[in-house]
């Protein structure tokens, strides 16, 4: 047989241990060298030239939604429009405004929604209420559910049934 070697394994099958543990160490690097980009911060070519102002703005850019991926900040987005706010962020922080002036600007131009952490107010009460309330009126419904299947007791045996019962229970 051309596929049996020696100890009666196939080929493709001795030193299977080192090949097994190739294979996987191959894998894992494959995977971690695929892998990285997905987490990669977007890369501007204009930057503060301030150290600590870059820091505050990519704080502040963390902080605020980009619209076209609605559940990335514009700090980790590619799109185009994320890199326009990540620019007038960092305008803004260079012309000196504070973290919240900056904040309150974009919340001017695009509405709460741009802010990744919307404020407690009436127009966002639903937000940030709704799910306890959705997980409250589950428990209570569920509890009620629960206690009514406890307190259904079974009817009582009419005679007739207890007759028939005793029939079909004894031994003939």
């Amino acid at each position: 047989m051309a596929f049996v070697c020696d100890s009666g394994l196939p080929r493709f099958a001795r030193n299977d241990n080192n090949k097994f543990a190739t294979l996987v160490i191959i894998a894992l690097l494959l995977t971690l060298a695929l892998g990285g980009p997905a987490f990669a911060m977007a890369v501007d070519a204009v930057t503060l030239p301030e150290p600590a102002q870059e820091a505050r703005a990519r704080l502040i850019m963390n902080g605020l939604r980009c619209l076209v991926c609605q559940n990335q900040s514009i700090e980790m987005s590619d799109a185009p429009l994320a890199a326009d706010l990540r620019q007038i962020v960092r305008a803004r922080v260079a012309a000196g405004d504070s973290d919240d002036q900056v904040r309150a600007y974009m919340t001017a131009r695009y509405g709460d929604w741009v802010l990744m952490r919307p404020p407690f107010q009436a127009s966002t009460l639903l937000l940030w209420l709704g799910p306890g309330v959705l997980l409250l009126a589950g428990g209570a419904g569920l509890w009620a559910r629960l206690r009514r299947r406890q307190s259904i007791e079974p009817a009582a045996l009419s005679g007739a049934e207890r007759t028939r019962l005793q029939a079909l229970t004894e031994p003939e």
